[in-house]
């Protein structure tokens, strides 16, 4: 309550006190008319600057806020390092249902998106359009996965040297020429990690991922009778399992887009808009269309390494932003873009599941942040996300995966994914399917007001 003091006089019976009343301060002594008339006057006076600044501060603050920006107002209050990075384009953390529609804001730009034809670029205010997904690369699909998986089977390898990584990892290079990344690891859930990681992929039909299968070092096998000499330099113990990834030339770093950097970023259907200037004729912008497409695989790195809390990318570089305002702008950890085919490559992912899960506690504020931006998505992940939710059967899907693919000897060295993993999988996955149901309340065209 603002108290205004010394308005009548220097004497203390003269003051004039406002509160919820305005009169006499010993309350036996009637005022004179002058008193009665300056009190009503600071009271005219007090109410009058208080409309004033009620009118015009909303002005002052929506003068800085972008023009596009859908925000709510009760965003999550993290940390200071983390708002600086984004401004959460989310309601927080908490589970989004249907009884909340009528609260979250919505912004309509429907006929600025009638210019393009066809609605090629972004369908249904949340997926990426036709035109899109057309122009995605191939990838690496399940016929390129099996094909690898036979081949390390059957494979002989003739030489093993440094390279694909860290220090124990290797390049294995095959009788006929081909090659590999072996990575070795002393944690066997680095390997889980790895493995389940790559099935995970393959559920969500991603073909990010260089094909891999699972292996164990054992001089006898034809695939490493021939190189007991680099594996004992290599420092490896027989019998360990080990991951072989195809290896892929040809390969580049990739940055993170600006639309995932500070300050204030995310990505909705309104950015592909700012991006393309509302232009009929993006659709024939090769660079354009190469940016969009660029994204749309950023769309699903995001879930993925939501899903996974994978730790050894884009997370890796959010933590360090604290102590670098310039890491943003540094490429993307492990992450590549193939040079002919601009396909990126989801590398190193074995903290996903079941280390990064452990830490979840102090990283998890990383993970959400890039998913609460996202409001574009693939519908075929869309879809695969739907049915996972209400199957509730991706640990099956992964258990089986990893019973049908691998050989006894794998088996008895590598366990399964265990049910705690499976369980916050789940949980993640109805985080996910949370996040899609809010972008549709938002920005789909048949809630638009």
């Amino acid at each position: 309550m603002a108290h205004y003091n010394n308005l009548g006089g220097k004497e203390a019976n003269n003051h004039c006190i406002i509160t919820t009343i305005c009169g006499d301060v010993k309350g036996s002594v009637k005022q004179r008319p002058v008193y009665r008339n300056l009190c009503l006057l600071s009271v005219i006076f007090g109410f009058s600057v208080g409309l004033l600044l009620g009118i015009l501060l909303p002005f002052v603050y929506l003068k800085d806020t972008p023009k596009n920006s859908t925000y709510p107002s009760n965003y999550v209050n993290t940390s200071a390092a983390i708002r600086t990075i984004f401004l959460n384009n989310s309601y927080g953390n908490k589970n989004y249902t249907k009884q909340d529609s009528n609260v979250h804001p919505t912004v309509s730009f429907v006929d600025r998106f009638n210019n393009y034809p066809d609605d090629k670029l972004i369908e249904n205010g949340i997926y990426w359009g036709s035109k899109i997904e057309k122009s995605l690369p191939e990838g690496y699909l399940e016929k390129k996965h099996e094909s690898w998986t036979n081949y390390v089977q059957t494979g002989i390898a003739v030489k093993l040297e440094g390279g694909c990584g860290r220090m124990q990892n290797r390049l294995v290079t095959f009788q006929d020429g081909l090659q590999g990344c072996v990575r070795y690891r002393q944690n066997t859930d680095q390997i889980q990690g790895e493995l389940f990681s790559f099935y995970l992929a393959q559920i969500l039909k991603l073909s990010n991922l260089a094909p891999s299968t699972v292996s164990t070092v054992n001089l006898k096998s034809p695939l490493w009778q021939n190189l007991a000499t680099e594996i004992a330099a290599a420092q490896w113990n027989s019998n360990r399992p080990v991951v072989l990834t195809q290896y892929i030339s040809d390969l580049d770093s990739a940055n993170i887009p600006s639309v995932f950097k500070p300050v204030e970023r995310h990505l909705n259907k309104y950015d592909v808009l700012n991006m393309t200037g509302n232009n009929v004729n993006v659709l024939d912008n090769g660079i354009v269309i190469k940016n969009l497409v660029e994204l749309a695989q950023w769309s699903d790195l995001i879930i993925f390494d939501y899903l996974t809390a994978n730790l050894d990318r884009i997370v890796n570089n959010l933590y360090n932003y604290q102590w670098n305002v310039n890491i943003m702008d540094a490429p993307a950890h492990n992450l590549a873009k193939k040079v002919d085919t601009n396909l990126l490559i989801f590398l190193d992912n074995e903290s996903g599941l079941l280390h990064g899960y452990r830490l979840l506690k102090k990283y998890e504020i990383y993970h959400s942040v890039l998913l609460d931006n996202l409001c574009l998505f693939r519908k075929q992940t869309v879809d695969i996300i739907k049915d996972l939710r209400n199957n509730k059967n991706v640990g099956t899907l992964l258990r089986n995966m990893f019973e049908e693919r691998n050989d006894p000897q794998v088996k008895d060295v590598l366990p399964t994914l265990p049910d705690k993993s499976i369980k916050i999988l789940n949980e993640r996955i109805e985080k996910v399917y949370n996040q899609i149901i809010k972008c549709e309340s938002m920005y789909s065209e048949g809630n638009q007001t």
